[in-house]
């Protein structure tokens, strides 16, 4: 059986691979190895749990809170709600453990669980699989007054809103935005975070009823807002996805800012200001070169990590830097919060085009993306890729080729028998060439169809 988290909780088909019983379950897991009767001076641990619109995150929902409860651990029902404002609640509120039913950018079928240690961190591989193991294992269970509780914590939405409010740095007044809210978790609070700071507000993708979540709206599909912003003449547009964790923005032409050039906006920014500690910004190995470049420039250091927030995270905490994040849009901004915080993210960078009294367009161009392919390549023997001296012969052959107009990169998938080929260059004729070259040899070499003679 394979690890049971991924890189961020647990996910899958709901009623299927996401069922009430596993949710029950291993809550109880969680609320022993986080928790655990009688662990804090006879006062009972706590929990907050939120979750996104999805009609399964009812029932999914109910079955996380009856397992912590069954295991002597006080809930706070937050209702629906953002996961980062989940993970600030944990923290504020000095819970022991906090817990979000989402799937993230994921179609609605999907559900997924995430949890939060003390302080409103993610969970350390280690501990997730000391909480898996846990499942398994016989347990005393509280009866009578030692049961948890169950209340709704309704002010929730408030706290998180009030959060928000005190990490913008100026007032957002006179700038038109318009706001993806995926039909997600942030239908109500995001709006309205922007409202209270001053902006001329227009919604697309708010409506959630439970069974449209990323439905043709949020960061994962940006025509809707590209045109909204066209059409509206609003001077940027907020692309959240289902949990609002990231956020894409389109400038006032309507043309996309990646997550590359949100971190390159943010980063020059708190570099002016002497908030940037060490001077560096965290991104992964999938980060434009553009981005390095850029940040080279401004004399800005760039760690990279492997892909996933969590790593970021991780080397953010260990160097106690501030900010770092994804091409994709999970920007973390470690004095305002313990995760990727798309609502934080966007107010962030509307704060940066109010004080810098220019267009984001203008911002964006601080750096230039090269043009990047990116090409799957299928049921092959991914171990070997890092190891195999014609692939490698192949990938030594292109980074030559393109000296120091481009960057190369093979990357084994984590869940399937497959290796992601991703290249760069200084133009997308010359990108995609080198990537369908490199990904002919993986898939000449590498296929687990082909006989030992092909694979020589």
């Amino acid at each position: 059986m394979g690890r049971l988290f991924g890189t961020d909780g647990v996910r899958g088909l709901a009623n299927r691979d996401i069922t009430a019983e596993l949710a029950l379950n291993l809550s109880v897991a969680v609320a022993h190895e986080l928790g655990g009767r009688g662990a804090f001076g006879g006062r009972r641990a706590t929990a907050v749990v939120g979750r996104d619109p999805r009609a399964s995150g009812e029932f999914l929902g109910s079955a996380v809170m009856a397992g912590l409860a069954s295991a002597g651990v006080d809930v706070l029902d937050a209702g629906v709600l953002p996961t980062p404002a989940i993970a600030y609640l944990t923290k504020r509120l000095s819970a022991e453990m906090g817990a979000m039913l989402s799937a993230s950018h994921n179609e609605m079928p999907d559900n997924g669980l995430k949890y939060f240690a003390s302080g409103g961190h993610k969970l350390a591989d280690a501990l997730e699989d000391r909480i898996a193991e846990r499942m398994d294992t016989e347990w005393e269970r509280p009866t009578g007054a030692e049961v948890g509780r169950i209340r709704p914590f309704p002010q929730g939405a408030e706290f998180s809103l009030s959060h928000l409010m005190e990490a913008v740095p100026v007032r957002l007044d006179g700038l038109r935005v318009v706001i993806d809210a995926a039909h997600g978790a942030a239908s109500v609070v995001g709006p309205e975070a922007f409202r209270r700071a001053g902006a001329t507000v227009d919604v697309i993708g708010g409506d959630p009823t439970g069974l449209n979540i990323n439905d043709g709206y949020g960061s994962t599909f940006l025509p809707q807002l590209q045109q909204a912003v066209l059409d509206r003449g609003a001077d940027l547009g907020m692309a959240l996805d289902g949990d609002a964790d990231r956020c894409l923005a389109v400038d006032a032409d309507g043309q996309v800012v990646d997550g590359d050039q949100i971190m390159a906006i943010l980063a020059v920014g708190m570099h002016d200001r002497g908030e940037l500690r060490e001077d560096t910004l965290v991104a992964t190995v999938m980060s434009n070169l553009g981005l390095l470049r850029a940040m080279e420039e401004h004399g800005i250091g760039v760690v990279q990590t492997a892909v996933g927030d969590r790593y970021v995270l991780e080397e953010m905490r260990r160097r106690g830097l501030s900010l770092g994040g994804e091409q994709s849009g999970h920007v973390i901004m470690l004095d305002h919060g313990t995760t990727g915080d798309g609502m934080l993210t966007a107010l962030a960078l509307a704060a940066a085009v109010v004080s810098a009294g220019k267009p984001l367009s203008q911002l964006a161009s601080v750096m230039t993306r090269l043009p990047q392919v990116l090409v799957n390549v299928r049921d092959v023997d991914k171990a070997a890729v890092d190891t195999h001296e014609a692939v490698q012969d192949e990938v030594r052959a292109v980074v030559a080729e393109l000296g120091d107009g481009g960057r190369v990169l093979l990357r084994k998938s984590g869940t399937e028998p497959l290796v992601r080929v991703m290249v760069e260059a200084d133009s997308a004729e010359r990108a995609e060439r080198y990537a369908d070259r490199l990904a002919h040899a993986v898939r000449t070499h590498l296929s687990l169809t082909a006989t030992p003679s092909q694979k020589m």
